[in-house]
């Protein structure tokens, strides 16, 4: 029989991994390979700073694809988290609970909307305001049952759904997994002539990153977003902007589409949202959209759950005041000054919107991995994308001196990949 508490053994009774390829190896062996990461293996971090199991440490300079915008272990988001725990953490929502109210009508209030879908993840977030869209569709504007489409676009990153899959053109997404879910347009991302022209009187949404962050951080041309706002508003479509990864604060902004003055009529938002503590997400939207959900209809055993609200009305708290906003466009500011520098000397493009950025990294010195690697062994945690694309998104704490030291451990990482090829920059 076996007692409350005791430890479970595997079947090989493994021990404990003492090393990186210790680890590594059990991951290997009984995880499902559905990553490649990089050889590090975290066991702690505080603020923007990773330390691994052998004692080393390391700037983070992905901040979890912004999950981690607040620093690792913010004292306001444990504040928050333990209280919370200490008090209630989960209940069905066949019952109420203290903290569902105040996070939605907190949150609603810094992005300017009415109501509050809260679910756990990105990708549910996406899904989420999918239906919505649909369901919108049919009982508001009068689409033929069965008939809704959305226009979304080339180069999209919005989770790894089997719907979401269905409208990514990345062949690593999408190979294997069909049949594929209809009903979406594929335009080109920043063509606001060809969005209008994807839409038909069967068109319920355009969905968008405002930045597409996992295409290398792609910024569209200055006019596209007021463009597809005025597209959308002509034509009876809800724009919904996927804020997930460019959202709370990343860019500078509360919201990244609000550099272009645009409001959207859904924001799908995650990540920085649950502090890095746990998964929390929302859809954002105007009574009028989101009023078309009723019992039954949606849902979530552990969306909107009292310990995601309680995080979530730390963050939003956090934001109300605009300071991590700000902060987040000076750094970003001084960041994308040092990494310009790098121009023409292994980095053939730097584009940047608040502290996140993408460098292209000349394909003659090598891939986006062999530099995230090479940065990783000089202690800077860094993701490739795209195969030449490295894109760098630390925590808000971060300072200048720190994103000096990993632009120039950067520089060096270049310098000696072009060394082993025999070239120079």
């Amino acid at each position: 029989m076996l007692h409350v508490g005791a430890p479970r053994l595997s079947p090989e009774n493994e021990p404990r991994p003492a090393s990186p390829a210790d680890h590594q190896a059990l991951v290997d062996r009984r995880a499902a390979h559905n990553y490649a990461p990089l050889p590090v293996v975290a066991a702690s971090a505080e603020g923007a700073w990773v330390t691994d199991v052998e004692g080393r440490r390391h700037l983070d300079c992905l901040a979890a694809y912004s999950a981690v915008n607040f620093g690792h272990g913010n004292p306001t988001v444990l504040a928050a988290a333990r209280a919370q725990l200490e008090r209630l953490t989960l209940i069905s929502r066949a019952f109420g609970h203290d903290q569902l109210g105040p996070f939605a009508a907190e949150l609603g209030d810094l992005v300017g909307k009415e109501m509050v879908l809260p679910m756990n993840t990105g990708a549910e977030a996406v899904e989420s305001g999918i239906k919505v869209a649909r369901k919108w569709g049919y009982e508001v504007k009068g689409v033929a049952p069965d008939r809704a489409n959305i226009v979304v676009m080339a180069g999209n990153f919005h989770g790894r759904t089997t719907t979401v899959i269905s409208f990514s053109d990345d062949p690593e997404a999408r190979a294997g997994y069909g049949p594929f879910t209809p009903g979406f347009r594929t335009v080109p991302f920043g063509d606001a002539a060809a969005v209008a022209a994807a839409i038909d009187e069967d068109t319920v949404a355009v969905l968008l990153e405002p930045v597409q962050g996992e295409a290398g951080i792609i910024v569209p041309p200055a006019g596209f977003l007021p463009a597809v706002r005025e597209t959308c508003t002509r034509e009876g479509v809800l724009m919904i902007a996927d804020e997930v990864q460019s959202g709370l604060a990343r860019t500078g902004r509360t919201l990244a589409v609000q550099h272009s003055d645009v409001v959207a009529d859904v924001y799908l938002l995650g990540k920085a949202l649950g502090g890095g503590v746990v998964p929390v997400s929302a859809v954002v939207a105007d009574a009028d959209v989101l009023g078309v959900l009723r019992p039954g209809q949606h849902g979530s055993t552990f969306g909107g759950n009292p310990l995601a609200c309680a995080v979530g009305r730390a963050v939003v708290g956090m934001l109300a005041g605009g300071e991590w906003q700000e902060r987040a466009r000076l750094l970003g500011a001084h960041l994308e000054g040092r990494l310009r520098q790098l121009v023409g000397s292994g980095v053939t493009a730097v584009r940047c919107i608040g502290l996140w950025a993408g460098v292209d990294v000349d394909p003659a010195i090598g891939t986006g991995r062999e530099v995230c690697v090479a940065l990783a062994e000089r202690g800077v945690l860094v993701k490739d994308t795209h195969g030449s694309t490295v894109r760098l998104a630390p925590p808000l704490v971060v300072e200048p001196a720190e994103l000096d030291w990993a632009v120039d451990q950067l520089a060096d990482a270049l310098a000696q990949l072009a060394a082993r090829r025999g070239t120079t920059v």
